[in-house]
């Protein structure tokens, strides 16, 4: 049984619907993230979860109960917002414990849970320091302190780490799954970063345009994007325009591209629609080009010219132009390449993927 469960909820501000009739599952214990670029509506579909916001319509239910208008102070849920939300005219204690003294803690209880959720952030002797003598990072672990003291059933994060310098933020976001995964909690986490939310989450739904595209895990999502929406957002995709040229009945699938008239041959399931003579679009990560400096004549290779190199540390991405089919192919070595040098592509069959429409 799921311990939240959304069902078909929907929000509008004015004529903008902001949420499209969303339903998603969380699993007791599950680390699951919202993915999507900004204004998607996924802080809105998490303000609905919290009771900041109502739904115009569906339901929301916590541990097979009816939560949907229940008032936010009565879920029990914690909440990291992207700005911390912290009080700078109180210390660093008086914003733990904003949530236990409005939930009537006794005194020596309210002290011990402050004292522990500042241990459990790495921020012991801290209670008496004011917000503006934080670092951010610092200030970001205040917020999650306030947001554990409560003992909360769910814990939802806003971007929490959005406004971290790099470094801090892959440091933080480790520490952060640490944290949840050793208290057991259950946690929601909004994110438009899809290199954290891989890194962090258990599962993920990609959210554009106030709609859930695709859920999974983020390993299924990365090698298999359902549609062509999810494959542009994820992003570092090869789109390539094609047609189908072999019989539907078939599994072996043989597409020309578009631009350049390359031949690929594609492995396709019976119930994968690729029409004859219809344009679809095909998808493989550069990481499955193979780049060689010799035609040997192997399956799905491509003739073209390298027309850029980018390096970025221990990896370059070789952008190659075969015959108007630009494409990209990601090497470790990029030693003895060079601009404008002509080189061959190999898009591995078992790696391209037929995309849906999105």
């Amino acid at each position: 049984m799921s311990l939240l469960s959304l069902q078909n909820i929907s929000r509008n501000f004015g004529a903008t619907r902001a949420v499209n009739d969303v339903s998603l599952d969380v699993a007791q214990g599950e680390f699951f993230g919202l993915l999507g670029p900004s204004g998607c509506g996924k802080t809105t579909t998490l303000r609905m979860i919290a009771g900041l916001e109502t739904p115009d319509s569906g339901s929301i239910r916590f541990q097979d109960q009816d939560i949907t208008n229940l008032p936010p102070e009565r879920r029990g849920f914690g909440m990291v917002f992207q700005n911390y939300a912290l009080f700078p005219h109180l210390n660093v204690f008086e914003n733990v414990a904003f949530g236990l003294r409005a939930r009537h803690a006794a005194k020596a209880d309210m002290n011990d849970r402050v004292r522990s959720a500042l241990e459990l952030v790495q921020l012991p002797g801290y209670e008496k320091r004011a917000i503006d003598e934080l670092s951010g990072g610092q200030q970001q672990r205040v917020a999650i302190a306030r947001a554990i003291a409560i003992e909360p059933v769910l814990l939802l994060f806003d971007e929490p780490l959005s406004n971290l310098d790099v470094s801090l933020r892959e440091e933080t976001r480790g520490e952060l799954r640490e944290l949840v995964t050793r208290l057991g909690l259950t946690a929601v986490y909004v994110t438009h970063d899809q290199e954290e939310a891989f890194a962090l989450c258990d599962r993920i739904s990609v959210m554009v345009g106030g709609k859930l595209m695709q859920t999974g895990k983020p390993r299924e999502l990365y090698e298999e994007p359902a549609d062509i929406t999810v494959a542009r957002f994820l992003g570092r995709n090869n789109l390539i325009r094609a047609v189908r040229l072999s019989s539907s009945n078939t599994s072996d699938g043989e597409f020309k591209t578009l631009e350049g008239g390359h031949t690929l041959h594609v492995a396709v399931s019976r119930d994968e629609l690729a029409p004859l003579n219809k344009p679809v679009m095909l998808a493989i990560r550069p990481e499955h080009v193979q780049l060689s400096v010799n035609h040997d004549g192997a399956e799905n290779s491509v003739h073209g010219t390298i027309r850029e190199i980018v390096f970025a540390g221990a990896t370059s991405t070789v952008r190659v132009d075969a015959n108007g089919l630009l494409l990209e192919a990601l090497v470790v070595q990029a030693d003895g390449l060079q601009v404008n040098q002509e080189t061959t592509l190999i898009l591995r069959g078992d790696k391209l993927r037929l995309l849906k429409e999105g």
